[in-house]
C-alpha cells in the first residue's frame, strides 16, 4: 500500500495566480510559508520557514483566487508530485509541488492582511445571511459566482 498525503497550515505568500489552459481548465499557483520554532542548546528562541509551491485545479482554483490573499492562514490538504522540464539551455529543472485537493480557510473574521496595494484586506468569510451560509445551512443561493455544492470540500 501507498501513501501520498501532505497536510499543512500556514500563511499565504504571495496572492494566487489563477490562469485558464487552453481546454478551459482553472488553475491557481501560489506558495505557504510554515514555521518551526525551538530553543537550540543555548536558550535562544529559532524560527526556520519552509515555502510549499501549491497548485490547485478547477472549481478550487477558483476559490483559491476568490479568497486567498497574502497573508491569509489556510489549511491545505493534497499529494506531492515533482514534475520535469529542460530549460533554455537545455539543462533539467524539477519542481516538486502539492497538488492541491482541499483547502479550508483558518482566518476569523476581522483578521486583516496587508495584500500589495489593498492595506487592511479583510478575508471575505461568508457572514450569518450572505447566499453563501445560507445554501450551506439548507436555503435557496442567489450568488451565481459559486455554490456551496461546487466546493469540492
Amino acid at each position: 500500500m501507498d501513501l501520498n498525503k501532505v497536510m499543512l497550515i500556514g500563511r499565504v505568500t504571495q496572492d494566487p495566480e489563477v490562469r485558464t489552459t487552453p481546454s478551459g481548465t482553472s488553475v491557481a499557483n501560489f506558495s505557504i510559508a510554515t514555521n518551526l520554532t525551538w530553543v537550540d542548546k543555548q536558550g535562544q528562541k529559532q524560527d526556520k520557514a519552509e515555502f510549499h509551491n501549491i497548485v490547485a485545479w478547477r472549481k478550487l482554483a477558483e476559490i483559491c483566487g476568490q479568497y486567498l490573499r497574502k497573508g491569509s492562514k489556510v489549511y491545505l490538504e493534497g499529494r506531492l508530485e515533482t514534475r520535469s522540464w529542460e530549460d533554455q539551455s537545455g539543462v533539467r529543472k524539477y519542481r516538486t509541488e502539492v497538488i492541491a485537493d482541499n483547502m479550508i480557510m483558518l482566518d476569523r473574521k476581522g483578521d486583516n492582511f496587508s495584500s500589495g496595494n489593498t492595506p487592511g484586506y479583510e478575508t471575505p468569510l461568508p457572514q450569518e445571511n450572505t447566499p453563501m451560509n445560507q445554501t450551506a445551512r439548507g436555503g435557496q443561493s442567489t450568488e451565481e459566482e459559486i455554490n456551496v455544492e461546487d466546493i469540492p470540500f
